[in-house]
């Protein structure tokens, strides 16, 4: 069986990809949705997570991807809690049923061999993530980036495994990409990563004047677009590029300058 491992490049690469992933503005709302509703049940999440040593964002968007956000299904592939398995991998957990959502979680987890000492960077959640899923299209389709991870981004367009083993270039995934959750995610504010520190400043940002609205103008539009861009090659910073310098711009310009964006009324 063919076997990826994470190395430097393919870190680099996926560091890459978050940090230029954009959200098809089609989907934005719906994207908004998911990760608000991911964000509600956290605390189920951090129960799992906190016994096993795993991001309960981790566990939230492979639930998302999985189990489509039901608790009445296992972790491991979407079927009912109320009997073990019976697609791929069957007949787990081991016993009757029927299971926690809790129990199956936890036995879908190891089963994948993750717990604290697995490398929960940025880069090595989404290697996880890839490896969940399988690298079918890494190994078979590498002109399109896996779905599983990209897709209603700006790196996913089409081409996907509409059973198994069957490809379609024109086929479109109609899922969300676990990536794509975690991006809108950081972008909220809702979740950080351990390699991902609050920046430091050393050159001269770029200033514009707080606002919650839209911009008037297209100048000061870009002006803002340009900030946000700019404030998200830091490490730890995910600000969605609008053109909208509110509160989240703002704070992301706290973390990197010590300041708030001018007019903001926490400053």
């Amino acid at each position: 069986m063919a076997k990826l491992s994470l190395t430097p490049a393919l870190k680099n690469e996926y560091e890459q990809l978050f940090n230029t992933c954009l959200i098809n503005p089609a989907r934005f709302n719906d994207v908004n949705a998911l990760v608000k509703s991911l964000y509600d049940h956290r605390d189920r999440y951090q129960r799992v997570g906190n016994t096993m040593g795993i991001p309960w964002a981790f566990i939230a968007v492979v639930h998302n991807m999985e189990s489509s956000q039901n608790f009445t299904k296992h972790l491991h592939n979407g079927d009912p809690l109320a009997a073990p398995t019976v697609h791929v991998p069957k007949g787990r957990p081991p016993g009757k049923g029927p299971f926690t959502w809790e129990a199956s979680a936890t036995d879908a987890l190891s089963l994948h061999k993750l717990g604290d000492k697995t490398d929960w960077t940025l880069p090595g959640m989404l290697y996880q993530l890839e490896l969940y899923n399988g690298i079918g299209y890494r190994l078979y389709h590498p002109h399109v980036l896996t779905p599983y991870l990209w897709s209603f981004s700006n790196h996913y367009q089409s081409g996907k495994y509409v059973s198994d083993g069957t490809w379609s270039d024109s086929a479109k995934s109609a899922q969300c990409g676990a990536a794509v959750l975690l991006r809108r995610m950081a972008e909220n504010g809702y979740i950080d990563f351990v390699d991902q520190p609050s920046p430091t400043e050393d050159d001269g940002p770029i200033i514009v004047n707080y606002s919650a609205t839209t911009l008037d103008s297209l100048e000061a539009v870009t002006k803002a677009e340009n900030l946000q861009r700019w404030l998200n090659t830091f490490p730890g910073i995910f600000v969605k590029v609008d053109g909208v310098p509110g509160d989240r711009t703002s704070a992301a310009y706290f973390k990197v300058t010590g300041h708030y964006l001018p007019g903001d009324p926490r400053g």
